[in-house]
């Protein structure tokens, strides 16, 4: 069967294993150091049954958030799971009333402008944004700031 195929059926769902995710964002180069942090994000995973194939986070603060840490497995990718992730996250973050969300990236940012996602510079971003250790110490410099405004789907 081709990872294609075992990803399509991945179901995604909050995730809680710290030890998972930390091994998943291991091998996909993104940083682990604050994921122990009280209360830290929150993430949701694709899994195909026990086994964890990708992940999202998400650090809520008020109407604004930060994504964090959009990792597919190397054996899953190119079939749609980081998109699917995406856009849960998004979702997500709907419901919990966020109307901007932001994030940082060194290695992403055509994927992420693809998808509605526009460039700020790192001045701009919110006080709460630039607190958050990903912003002022985990991700370099150089990493691209984007955000998106995020409203609900028309009825």
């Amino acid at each position: 069967m081709k990872s294609a195929d075992k990803a399509g059926t991945a179901t995604i769902r909050p995730a809680s294993d710290r030890e998972a995710i930390r091994r998943l964002l291991d091998s996909c180069g993104l940083p682990t150091a604050d994921l122990a942090a009280d209360p830290g994000p929150r993430f949701l995973g694709a899994f195909k049954e026990k086994s964890l194939l990708g992940t999202v986070g998400l650090e809520i603060y008020g109407e604004t958030a930060l994504l964090r840490s959009l990792a597919v497995d190397s054996g899953h990718r190119g079939c749609g799971l980081g998109r699917r992730l995406l856009a849960a996250a998004e979702r997500e973050a709907l419901n919990q009333g966020v109307t901007r969300l932001y994030l940082l990236t060194t290695t992403a940012e055509a994927f992420f402008r693809s998808r509605g996602y526009r460039g700020s510079g790192r001045e701009e971003a919110p006080e709460a944004i630039r607190r958050t250790s990903e912003f002022s110490t985990l991700c370099p410099r150089s990493a691209a700031l984007l955000f998106k405004e995020l409203s609900a789907p028309a009825a």
